[in-house]
């Protein structure tokens, strides 16, 4: 163990961390559920004091040697380097502060290593006084906040939502002449073919991707600047500016300065937002993955149309047994998700005066959400969609003898004739064709027309 000092006196830290006395009395205080800040919040802070660092030095606050010093050692943080100095839980501090602390502890220890000075030394950088110049964890959390969901967004979610509309666009070309039975209210209805149903959830995750690239436009407004409550006190004028115009270079997304300090402080509408998003990205999932395993259950006494791709045995007392796994797993994802997202809109809704303090927690399910989400609908993609076959014979017994056909011909006979049709054809436990031809209603050839499954299918 090693004693360093900070405001509140002198503290015990072990010898092989860079963190502080902050960070320590912070470990102290809320060794809670295991539950780590989230690792692209961390790494994000790495990012946002990179650039702060450069700010400082161009306004001549910082000289080049302490600038170099803060930035590799930042840039180590941002690059996932330092990950294990991070010990906070996100049951802290509603302000980050102690995660704010905790790097920047831990940037001017590992400055203090390269220059071969004790570590705790605050030699040759101090924690407060450079690398947290001109700065708050009350502007720089939020900061941190936005900055890592956008990377997150634009890095992990949208690419495995695209790869999820590929695969489904895939076999929605492949399966477009495929005709099989529509069902409303779990009922039989008129037949598409499964190319149109497919083109249906690529359409659903192509609107996924636009509510994700819309979350990322959420998120582009920037607290840095406004320091403790908004005002700006101690910040020079110019240094949000540059810090953003920065992290818009590095991280390619076009973050700007908030149109308002006060509202980016002591708001987290836009978080509330972002959920909302991704709420209905987990809702639409949902739909698709439910859909599936339905379309695939059996495999003798269910609907029976699709055959899934076996990925691991289905029970421990039933030989040969298999579940829709990828399904369910990419449920229960969404159900989580929604969940998750279900705490953001009451962290919002709990922030007071000049700050929301929930910002740990904000981060934790918003991060967890989209890590959840995108590792769901990759492997959704890549082992349920991509193997999906279609039972071709079940598929036309289900077609043939469905007796929602008769809807075809409500222009011939009209719809109270076509009712009764129905009724007997269920009652008799024969076919709609036998029961016209029956009662005279059509001759064999119009019948025949009539009731010709694919050209329901695309009506003139």
């Amino acid at each position: 163990m090693r004693t360093e000092k900070d405001s509140m006196g002198e503290m015990l830290v072990p010898d092989n961390v860079l963190y502080g006395a902050s960070t320590e009395r912070a470990l102290r205080n809320s060794s809670i559920s295991g539950i780590k800040m989230p690792e692209t919040f961390t790494r994000s802070i790495g990012l946002v004091k990179y650039a702060a660092a450069i700010a400082n030095n161009e306004l001549g606050l910082l000289n080049k040697e302490k600038t170099d010093l803060i930035t590799q050692a930042a840039w180590e943080i941002y690059e996932g380097k330092l990950d294990e100095h991070f010990p906070l839980e996100i049951f802290q501090t509603g302000s980050a502060t102690s995660s704010n602390m905790n790097a920047n502890e831990v940037i001017a220890n590992r400055a203090s290593q390269l220059m071969g000075q004790p570590i705790g030394s605050k030699k040759p950088i101090h924690p407060n006084d450079d690398v947290n110049m001109s700065q708050s964890s009350n502007d720089t959390m939020p900061t941190v906040l936005h900055v890592s969901l956008a990377i997150a967004l634009k890095k992990e979610l949208i690419p495995c939502l695209e790869l999820l509309q590929l695969k489904l666009e895939e076999k929605a070309e492949a399966w477009k002449d495929i005709v099989k039975i529509g069902r409303t209210h779990f009922m039989d209805a008129t037949p598409l073919t499964f190319g149109q149903e497919f083109s249906g959830y690529a359409a659903q995750v192509q609107k996924a991707v636009e509510r994700a690239k819309k979350a990322i436009d959420v998120l582009r407004e920037l607290a840095i600047g406004g320091t403790a409550v908004g005002t700006g006190i101690n910040c020079p004028k110019e240094f949000p500016d540059k810090v953003i115009a920065i992290l818009r270079q590095k991280t390619g997304i076009n973050f700007v300065r908030a149109r308002n300090s006060f509202e980016a402080q002591a708001g987290r509408d836009d978080c509330v937002e972002v959920a909302g998003y991704l709420s209905t990205i987990a809702a639409s999932l949902n739909k698709i993955a439910n859909d599936i395993r339905i379309m695939g259950s059996g495999p003798r006494s269910g609907i029976g149309e699709l055959i899934l791709p076996a990925t691991q045995p289905g029970s421990s007392i039933m030989p040969g047994k298999v579940n829709p796994v990828l399904c369910e797993l990419l449920i229960q994802v969404s159900i989580y998700t929604m969940g998750l997202c279900q705490t953001v809109v009451m962290c919002g809704r709990d922030g007071h005066f000049e700050l929301n303090v929930t910002i740990p927690l904000i981060a934790h399910a918003l991060h967890c959400s989209i890590d959840s989400l995108s590792n769901g609908t990759r492997l959704f993609a890549e082992q349920c969609i991509a193997g999906l076959v279609i039972n071709e014979v079940r598929c036309k017994e289900l077609v043939d003898n469905s007796l929602m056909l008769v809807t075809a011909l409500n222009p011939y006979i009209g719809y109270d004739k076509a009712a009764e049709v129905a009724k007997k054809a269920y009652l008799q436990n024969k076919t709609l064709r036998e029961v016209v031809l029956e009662e005279g209603l059509l001759d064999a050839a119009t019948l025949d027309k009539a009731l010709d499954p694919k050209a329901m299918t695309h009506p003139q």
